[in-house]
């Protein structure tokens, strides 16, 4: 386990790809993107997820919300938020506690304050044989009970007005997609961390599949003259 980097409460466990389960000073719960049993990275012993305040999805694509219902059942989150219309969805599927919103709004829940922001990126899920555009892709600020906040891209290009989300909300740590291909790599993802002005970075969506070829190391290169603390995890790791 790594040393103990963040000092104010908050535990993040990677389950691997885009997932993270977000544990706050509070002992709040709170889960990003539900791909944990169809996660080839996902450690088997995470695969049974444990009781969650708040279950968060960022966009429809199955490797981020695939196994949306399987989570669902097991951890009972009290509020699933996500985009208006993959809520709408959800709730037409039999899921309760959702909440819709979108881009710039923000809702409060179990002492945590969650705002939608926006993502350059598509939101199509595969239900059976067809392909639903659900919405449009987001990212998250969470900002915890002590007022620490972390910021989850979700999958994104680099956009200029991430120094609009860096001025209105200072992320205390960014968790910043660096695979490419389908994402920015990392060259852009330490670009992305100087318009927020976070200096501590977790890497993610990367390494899942050969295509997503970004590394943590090439991110590190990439934002050393900046200063940029790239915190590095193993899949099923926490840091505390």
């Amino acid at each position: 386990m790594p040393a103990n980097v963040l000092n104010n409460g908050l535990t993040i466990q990677w389950y691997g790809h885009a997932t993270v389960l977000l544990t706050t000073p509070g002992g709040k719960r709170v889960m990003i993107d539900p791909f944990v049993q169809s996660n080839p990275l996902c450690p088997q012993a995470l695969h049974t997820v444990g009781r969650l305040d708040l279950l968060l999805i960022t966009h429809a694509h199955n490797d981020h919300m695939g196994d949306v219902f399987t989570v669902a059942q097991s951890a009972q989150p009290k509020h699933i938020v996500a985009i208006h219309e993959i809520a709408t969805y959800l709730e037409l599927k039999g899921l309760s506690n959702t909440v819709g919103m979108n881009r710039g709004g923000t809702f409060a829940a179990e002492g945590i304050r969650v705002t939608q922001t926006p993502a350059v990126h598509s939101s199509t899920f595969q239900d059976g044989q067809t392909l639903i555009t659900l919405g449009e892709a987001c990212g998250y600020v969470v900002e915890l009970e002590n007022g620490y906040r972390v910021y989850h891209a979700g999958d994104t290009d680099l956009f200029g007005d991430m120094a609009l989300i860096g001025e209105r909300w200072r992320p205390d740590l960014a968790l910043l997609p660096i695979g490419g291909h389908y994402t920015m790599g990392p060259q852009d993802a330490a670009r992305a961390a100087q318009l927020l002005g976070a200096r501590r970075v977790v890497p993610i969506h990367y390494g899942t599949w050969p295509i997503l070829a970004g590394t943590p190391e090439q991110l590190q290169a990439a934002g050393r003259d900046a200063g940029l603390e790239v915190l590095v995890l193993r899949p099923g790791e926490t840091l505390s």
